[in-house]
């Protein structure tokens, strides 16, 4: 196969064969394909596009290319969340221990941060000993005694994907509708759900940033679930500013452990809620979503969902006491807060802005090789609307050293604008399944 011939042709904006993509994939986990040639083509994709043929081929090969979860026979149904990726976005860390709590079995299989996103696996081992590399054998286990495994894509998960997605965090191909597709639903399709539900991003933090593209992403994505035999449901969330207050990996364990009592910020628990009752109905654990978030509302206050999150870390070799003790979590050397230079009115806390700095603070990769620090990071305090004061303490800085503060104090008056007028949009704004899509009121 001549590999700058295909290049070509797709750059050109040829469509590739199913049987093509089925060997390219096969024979760039063999390495027969170099990263170059790789690169050069998800560029290629990234301009051009694929056709619906091109897009299952190529989600079909990449689960090909390993082994699946199976749980056949399992008594209890399984379910899973993805989320396309945001400034803030720990829901993940909630959601997996809440949902096992109220009697689904959740295989929260995760990524690391991409691009100026933050990723879930890079969170959970802030937490000291936390291993996120379980084998499917080790997570079937765990997932059989507890319902719960928070683990990363592992060798025998769609290796493929696992090379693709370190290599478009590195060559600017995050932002594509067919790349993010297929990566996102080859690991979730091997998982063996019963269902999957999918917060898709949208808004100036997110890789889409507008509300089409967004929900073409998520009917991409549930039409490869739906003919694959999972059933798929999409809400879309709003990334026009930080999830919750906490950006940055340890900070934002410390949050979700927060969010677990019941006493986090009320944005982060209201996306937890809206998702893990889509999550409960979809596989039957519930009847409405007034029921599902009855119940997880109890699973918190009777401490269930925390003490299932307890259970998880210490399974996987973590130290449990960081759900008592956050201090337990590594801490930053230098912390700074930030000051409202004016009174006014928040317009924008943008959260592209934090994302790229926790990277230069070095909380996110630059390189594949790139050691991520945990510590770094921001808590905002203030949301767009917010009346504040001049000299009002909004923000804090959390760095390496001296040098760290004084990016992190750059990057807040960058990304906080005070002005007149400001106002929050809708947090969870629409509701995508295979019947169509649904604009959900403004107060939910």
């Amino acid at each position: 196969m001549l590999i700058p011939a295909l290049i070509e042709h797709k750059r050109d904006g040829g469509r590739l064969a199913p049987a093509v993509w089925h060997t390219l994939v096969r024979d760039y986990v063999a390495g027969r394909v170099p990263d170059y040639q790789m690169s050069a083509l998800l560029m290629a994709v990234f301009f051009r596009g694929l056709e619906a043929d091109e897009l299952a081929a190529l989600t079909d090969a990449m689960i090909d290319s390993g082994d699946r979860l199976r749980f056949d026979g399992h008594p209890v149904p399984i379910a899973d969340k993805h989320s396309t990726g945001g400034v803030g976005d720990k829901v993940s860390l909630l959601l997996a221990p809440l949902v096992a709590s109220c009697g689904v079995a959740v295989p929260m299989m995760s990524g690391r941060g991409l691009g100026h996103t933050g990723g879930t696996l890079d969170k959970l081992e802030s937490i000291p000993g936390f291993r996120t590399d379980l084998s499917l054998e080790q997570a079937r286990a765990q997932i059989d005694r507890l319902g719960c495994a928070m683990l990363g894509q592992t060798p025998e998960i769609a290796p493929a994907d696992k090379r693709l997605y370190a290599l478009r965090d590195v060559t600017g191909t995050v932002e594509s509708i067919p790349l993010i597709s297929a990566s996102i639903m080859s690991k979730k399709l091997a998982e063996g759900l019963n269902g999957l539900v999918l917060d898709v991003k949208t808004g100036s933090g997110a890789f889409l940033k507008d509300i089409a593209r967004s929900i073409e992403l998520a009917r991409a994505m549930i039409g490869l679930g739906e003919t694959r035999g999972c059933p798929t449901v999409a809400l879309l969330t709003a990334m026009d500013r930080p999830l919750g207050r906490a950006c940055g990996n340890a900070l934002e364990v410390e949050e979700a452990i927060e969010g677990l009592r019941g006493s986090g910020p009320s944005d982060l628990l209201e996306v937890t809620y809206a998702l893990g009752a889509e999550m409960l109905v979809l596989v039957g654990a519930a009847r409405t979503a007034a029921e599902a978030r009855q119940r997880m509302e109890e699973a918190i206050t009777s401490g269930r969902a925390l003490e299932t999150f307890a259970r998880v870390i210490e399974a996987q070799g973590g130290n449990p006491r960081v759900v008592e003790d956050p201090g337990v979590l590594p801490q930053a050397r230098a912390v700074e807060v930030f000051r409202a230079d004016r009174a006014g009115v928040v317009a924008a806390v943008e959260p592209r802005r934090i994302g790229r700095a926790i990277v230069e603070l070095g909380g996110g990769r630059n390189a594949v090789e790139d050691t991520v620090d945990p510590t770094v990071g921001f808590v905002i305090t203030v949301k767009p609307g917010d009346l504040v004061r001049a000299g009002e303490p909004i923000a804090s800085v959390f760095a390496r050293d001296d040098a760290g503060v004084a990016l992190g104090m750059t990057a807040l008056r960058e990304a906080v604008a005070i002005g007149d007028a400001g106002r929050l949009t809708a947090l969870v704004s629409h509701r995508i399944t295979a019947r169509g899509v649904e604009v959900l009121p403004e107060d939910v």
